[in-house]
């Protein structure tokens, strides 16, 4: 998740140019006709590991109909299994159980309609020939099977996987990263190969980058990542494919952002961005010399007893700029963005009427991020990390796969129903 703080400002509005998703003028490739690219192309050192694109196949679009406005305009809300595929040490290891079929449908049958995976594959993988281990990659179709028995959206990424890429967009690094960037979606773009439409690849998580310098380069770990897919072929020609942000911070992207990876096929683009702002209210855990934790947002849920904890900026106005933003830059230019994480802890250490008012105000907060994201043109997925303790913000017992925060379920789905 991104941590950010402060007042933000009005930053100015920039065209930017977009070279590949809605807006590429390339030939699509046809179903007969392999869409191969160049693998060097992005920086990609085609010799620091094996290729892994052993068995490219032809084009396929059987299943594979719908362009990213399509797919974009069926997702209306979406859910993330947080802290669990992508957990240092194994999928149980942060103290969720290992995902179910079970557990899916309970997701599927409360309303949602997409699934956000996190996943880890370094440490699945030889440090050598950046190979990953096949029961990882077999589990890993094993569950996105799951979502697709349950007809659902599924989004399969590389999360922070212990910062090879996140925490190394610079200059130095960018040839390693490349490298194993393309060596990693090579396999696991041909071992999920088969899978339709409804199964999109994202490049990384929340990328590191903080000036014009980091953001070429991170351009070019995207560029590796539709390179590497799109070369084996098959349905993966045709596949949706998301590509991340500037730490996937909403004002960076607007200001640092500048074109689309080029594609071999129009319109199979999204851009993602995430969202906790203001993070006083939605992720700090405790007073800082900075600043305080906020209890209460938005002001029709404001503290008269506790005025010190009320929200004092991130409030709707902001929120509606800050989404307007994402519009103005990527919806109306065709290129749809998914919102791939967004929340507010749930702060059941408070008490009393503190307790009900922060329960009430962070159900609105939810609410209102879910109708104005699907106003905007952007698509929601909550994080839920699994906990049910005091400052966390699982909605699903995993472990006995029923719902427990039936409030922030019925808030969610009551922005989706609100939203045109």
């Amino acid at each position: 998740m991104t941590y950010r703080s402060g007042i933000v400002l009005l930053i100015t509005l920039f065209l930017f140019a977009c070279g590949g998703g809605g807006a590429s003028t390339q030939t699509p490739p046809t179903p007969n006709t392999p869409a191969l690219s160049n693998p060097g192309n992005g920086g990609t050192p085609d010799t620091m590991y094996p290729d892994y694109n052993t068995t490219p196949q032809p084009a396929d679009m059987t299943g594979m109909e719908k362009d990213a406005q399509q797919i974009a305009a069926d997702i209306r809300l979406g859910w993330n299994i947080g802290n669990t595929m992508e957990a240092t040490g194994g999928e149980t290891a942060w103290g969720n159980p290992e995902v179910s079929a079970a557990l899916i449908k309970l997701v599927k049958d409360s309303g949602f309609n997409a699934i956000r995976i996190p996943l880890a594959w370094d440490q699945y993988a030889d440090q050598d020939s950046a190979e990953i281990d096949d029961a990882w990659l077999d589990r890993v179709h094993e569950v996105v099977q799951m979502c697709f028995d349950e007809n659902l959206y599924v989004l399969v990424n590389i999360h922070w996987d212990g910062g090879w890429l996140e925490n190394n967009v610079t200059t130095e690094q960018q040839d390693n990263v490349n490298a194993k960037q393309r060596a990693f979606w090579q396999q696991i773009a041909t071992k999920l190969r088969d899978f339709d439409q409804k199964l999109l690849f994202a490049s990384a998580n929340e990328p590191a980058v903080e000036d014009a310098e980091q953001m070429e380069v991170l351009l070019t770990y995207h560029q590796t990542f539709v390179d590497a897919v799109r070369e084996t072929g098959g349905k993966n020609a045709y596949r949706t494919l998301v590509v991340q942000g500037p730490t996937t911070d909403i004002e960076k992207t607007n200001d640092l952002w500048t074109h689309m990876p080029v594609d071999t096929i129009t319109n199979r683009l999204m851009a993602e961005v995430h969202f906790y702002t203001p993070y006083q209210f939605t992720l700090m855990r405790e007073d800082e010399s900075w600043g305080a934790q906020f209890y209460f947002w938005g002001e029709a849920y404001h503290s008269d007893t506790q005025p010190e904890r009320n929200a004092t900026f991130g409030d709707e106005t902001l929120l509606e700029e800050q989404f307007a933003l994402m519009k103005v830059q990527f919806v109306d230019m065709g290129i749809p963005v998914i919102l791939g994480e967004f929340s507010a802890m749930r702060r059941t250490n408070l008490t009393g009427d503190d307790l009900q008012r922060h329960l009430d105000s962070r159900a609105y907060y939810h609410q209102y991020v879910v109708e104005a994201a699907l106003r905007n043109g952007l698509l929601p997925f909550y994080w839920d990390n699994g906990s049910l303790d005091a400052l966390n913000s699982g909605i699903f017992n995993r472990q006995q796969n029923t719902v427990f925060d039936q409030q922030t379920l019925d808030a969610l789905l009551a922005g989706e129903q609100a939203a045109p």
